[in-house]
């Protein structure tokens, strides 16, 4: 972790200072930001591995910092901010952050997001066909299912939603996101199609679907598959 490189975005001196505090001592190095127009600029020139971004800074909103940043870096940007309303969690996704963390968190609750935008990207430029974790493995390549190596079939529609997921492993993936993928960019506002198929999933792929342990839901923002380790229901 010592070569991994976290631009902070974030115009409040205290947070700073906590943030800076604890990254450095788990071994990664900071580059810090007060605004977002030198977020932008910095972004661009450092080349981080991870952004760490506010949404409130003094000179431009962190929504336009997300849309700045992702549209030309496929860098993962984790927003931490006081804005905890599912609206802003729901924009913020879906302006191409990839994950959202409430103020006040704690630093191990942020050091293991900041693991799993790690892992991936690291999965994105070296992608593995097969994702396995628990009784799940899920073929890519072959488009292909099992749970307890039995061969799971899934409608079209079906595969299209847990792909998406698992090319997002560990990251909340929104409504629209999900909808856009699976059925195109008409029904992104289509919700009930997203829970009924969500249900069908479920009770395919896990063993209590009323008490999933892959398929998991981020209540009014969208859904995440799982990457921890699954032990027993």
């Amino acid at each position: 972790m010592s070569s991994q490189l976290v631009l902070l975005i974030e115009d409040e001196p205290e947070m700073r200072r906590f943030l800076r505090a604890s990254l450095v001592e788990h071994g990664f190095r900071l580059f810090e930001s007060e605004t977002g127009r030198d977020g932008i600029h910095q972004a661009a020139t450092r080349n981080p591995d991870v952004v760490l971004l506010d949404l409130g800074l003094p000179d431009v909103d962190g929504m336009e910092v997300t849309r700045a940043i992702r549209a030309s870096m496929t860098v993962p940007i984790l927003v931490i901010s006081a804005r905890g309303q599912e609206r802003d969690k729901v924009d913020a996704l879906d302006a191409g952050a990839d994950d959202y963390l409430t103020k006040p968190f704690g630093i191990q609750e942020l050091l293991a997001r900041i693991r799993v935008a790690l892992r991936r990207r690291a999965q994105a430029e070296h992608p593995e066909p097969v994702f396995a974790l628990g009784s799940l493995v899920v073929d890519l390549h072959k488009r292909r299912v099992f749970v307890d190596e039995e061969e799971v079939h899934l409608t079209p529609i079906e595969y299209r939603l847990l792909a998406s997921l698992v090319r997002r492993a560990g990251c909340v993936v929104t409504h629209q996101q999900l909808l856009e993928e699976a059925w195109g960019p008409a029904y992104t506002h289509q919700r009930q199609y997203l829970r009924v198929y969500m249900v069908q999933l479920r009770h395919k792929l896990e063993a209590d679907p009323t008490r999933p342990r892959f398929l998991l839901t981020e209540p009014g923002v969208g859904y995440r598959l799982k990457t921890e380790p699954v032990g027993e229901p």
